[in-house]
């Protein structure tokens, strides 16, 4: 089985990064002159699905310009989160209530994305599906990050996640998630972490280990490092 729709989460105010961002949105932002939103797509491209939505809030119109500029060769529909940002679970939400499909993969697209992550993705695809999942989680030990400040958010143990004292991986913004896990929420402002920690308290939140160096834009310093690295 294979997931034919992603969806990448394009709408954050990208407050850490200000003053940059208050004049361009997060995903445009470039390194290496390629924006990280490029470096996303071309990702989704290589993994293979058949569609890709964005949510866009925060200065919108320019990400809209720049899908239309680039023409990927895949089919990309924008969905804006409306008169207020919906968070990401909610953001979630309004681009699944748009298709039809049962299963999605989710970007952020803050993460430098590169080629080496294809084969990981699929595997972490393959064990979703074998095992009949509704939820899993790429994450990266916290010794991969690049930024040395970024605390870890669970520990991974047979590809079961679990908060406590340590917490020794870090989400790295790739997710796989079932529509079945939004059926009691209605399209509001509320963060994906509500559905996570439902699913943490059930012992049912699922992760995956990348092997990969973890690169994120976490804030106006690191993004400066990563021009110069």
């Amino acid at each position: 089985m294979k997931i034919n729709t992603a969806l990448i989460l394009c709408a954050g105010l990208g407050k850490r990064l200000n003053p940059l961002t208050l004049t361009k949105p997060k995903p445009l932002l470039e390194l290496e002159n390629m924006t990280i939103l490029e470096r996303c797509i071309n990702l989704v491209i290589k993994f293979g699905v058949e569609k890709i939505f964005l949510n866009t809030f925060h200065l919108g119109d320019q990400i809209f310009e720049f899908i239309k500029n680039k023409k990927f060769p895949i089919d990309i529909e924008i969905i804006e989160d409306g008169k207020e940002i919906l968070d990401t679970g909610g953001g979630i939400l309004n681009m699944i209530e748009n298709s039809k499909d049962k299963n999605f993969i989710i970007f952020n697209p803050d993460t430098l994305w590169h080629k080496d992550y294809i084969d990981e993705i699929n595997k972490m695809q393959d064990f979703y599906f074998s095992n009949k999942l509704n939820n899993i989680l790429l994450l990266a030990n916290k010794k991969l990050s690049f930024d040395k400040n970024l605390k870890g958010d669970f520990n991974l143990k047979k590809n079961l996640l679990k908060k406590d004292d340590t917490n020794h991986f870090i989400y790295i913004g790739c997710q796989i998630l079932n529509r079945s896990l939004f059926e009691k929420y209605k399209i509001y402002s509320f963060s994906i972490l509500e559905i996570w920690n439902e699913l943490l308290k059930k012992g049912k939140l699922n992760g995956y280990e990348s092997s990969n160096k973890f690169y994120h834009l976490t804030n106006l310093e690191t993004f400066k490092k990563l021009q110069d690295f």
